[in-house]
C-alpha cells in the first residue's frame, strides 16, 4: 500500500533506542540488527539474555503504565538518558508483540515509582494493592470528604515492636489479605480514624491504629507536612517496610522508604 513506509518509517527515524517489553528471543536477535539503535529490554526475568535489561517487578496490565515503569527504570539505571526518542514494542492483544508507540524520555516526569517496587521487603503485587488503594482514597475521600491515611508494608514484626496499640485491633485474628475488594471496603472505612495500618511482606493486615514510635532524629520531610509523614519516614529508617502516605491537607499520595521520601503523586492524575 503507497505510503505506509513513509508513515512507519517515521516511528523508527532519528530514534535513539528501541525498548523491547519482554520479548521473543527472535524478535530481540532481529532488533540488535538495527544500525545505530541501541536495544533495551524490560521484563520479568531476562530469559533471552539480553545485554541492556530492565527488571519489570510485575506484569502490568495497563500498557501505558508497563511503559512509563519501564521507562522509569531505564532512566533510574542510567540506561537511558533524559529527552531520548524511543520506539516502543509491547503486546496488548495478544502474548504476542502487536503495538509499537513513539515516546520521549523525560526525566523530570519520573515520580519515583520504580524504587518503590524494586528492592523493597515487600511482594510487588502487595505495594500495588496499597499504593492503588491510597490513590482511590485520594480521589473519592470518605463519604465526600478528604482522609489521610498510613500504610506501613513489609517488616511487619519489626514495626509491630516499634508501635503501639491506640484502640482494639480488628485484624488481630484475621487472616485477610490487601487487595480483596471485601477488606479494602473495611480499610477504607477505618482509615477515618487515627493511626497506621500494618501489612506484611504477604499482603496479610497485621494491623491497625498502630501509633508508631521510631525517633524522628535526622529524618527530613519536606516542608508543611505534619506528624503523619514524619512517622512514615521513620519507621522505614528503622525498619525494612516501605509507607505510603495519603495527605488529608493536599490530597498527594507519598511513599518513603529508609527513611527518605522517594515518591510522590496526584491522585488525579495517577
Amino acid at each position: 500500500m503507497a505510503g505506509l513506509d513513509d508513515v512507519f518509517g517515521q516511528l523508527f527515524s532519528n530514534a535513539d533506542a528501541v525498548v523491547l517489553f519482554s520479548p521473543s528471543s527472535s524478535v530481540y536477535e532481529r532488533c540488535r540488527e538495527l544500525e545505530d539503535l541501541d536495544t533495551v529490554v524490560v521484563g520479568t526475568d531476562n530469559d533471552i539474555g539480553a545485554d541492556t535489561f530492565v527488571e519489570l517487578p510485575l506484569e502490568f496490565e495497563d500498557v501505558s503504565e508497563r511503559i512509563d515503569f519501564g521507562l522509569e527504570g531505564a532512566l533510574e539505571q542510567g540506561v537511558l538518558e533524559d529527552g531520548d526518542e524511543l520506539v516502543c514494542a509491547t503486546s496488548v492483544f495478544s502474548d504476542e508483540m502487536d503495538t509499537v508507540s513513539r515516546v520521549r524520555a523525560i526525566a523530570d516526569e519520573r515520580t519515583g515509582i520504580y524504587d518503590l517496587f524494586t528492592k523493597s521487603r515487600a511482594e510487588p503485587a502487595v505495594i500495588k494493592s496499597v499504593l492503588e488503594l491510597a490513590i482511590e482514597l485520594g480521589k473519592k475521600g470518605q463519604k465526600g470528604k478528604p482522609v489521610g491515611a498510613l500504610f506501613v508494608v513489609g517488616d511487619a514484626g519489626k514495626v509491630m515492636n516499634k508501635s503501639r496499640p491506640l484502640s482494639y485491633n480488628p485484624f488481630e485474628k484475621s487472616h485477610v489479605h490487601v487487595g480483596d475488594p471485601i477488606v479494602n471496603v473495611m480499610l477504607k472505612e477505618f482509615s477515618r480514624l487515627d493511626g497506621a495500618f500494618v501489612i506484611s511482606d504477604a499482603g496479610k493486615i497485621v494491623s491497625a491504629y498502630r501509633y508508631l514510635e521510631p525517633s524522628a532524629e535526622g529524618v527530613d520531610i519536606p516542608k508543611g507536612l505534619g506528624a503523619r509523614h514524619m512517622a512514615g519516614g521513620a519507621i522505614t529508617r528503622d525498619t525494612n517496610a516501605i509507607t505510603i502516605v495519603l495527605s488529608e491537607s493536599d490530597g498527594l499520595v507519598r511513599a518513603f522508604k529508609g527513611g527518605e521520601l522517594i515518591m510522590e503523586v496526584d491522585p488525579e492524575a495517577y
